[in-house]
């Protein structure tokens, strides 16, 4: 998923995503030890994805915070 896919969807959207990718990772873990994982770089690419959606979080949450500093 790309930065700028991220950053188009809302704030629920984007924490929707993120319980949905780590329920994913988990699965992909556990077929990853039975070795049932055939495409093991999919492990490091949901975990990207993770964090690439945590990230556009904080930084709309340090955006509020700014908002709101500069309003008082």
């Amino acid at each position: 998923m790309k930065i700028y896919e991220i950053r188009e969807m809302s704030t629920d959207e984007i924490l929707k995503r993120i319980v949905e990718e780590e329920k994913n990772l988990v699965d992909m873990r556990f077929q990853h030890e039975l070795k049932q994982l055939t495409n093991t770089g999919k492990l490091k690419e949901v975990r990207h994805d993770i964090a690439k959606m945590k990230t556009v979080l904080r930084e709309r949450e340090l955006q509020e915070q700014k908002l709101a500093k500069e309003n008082k």
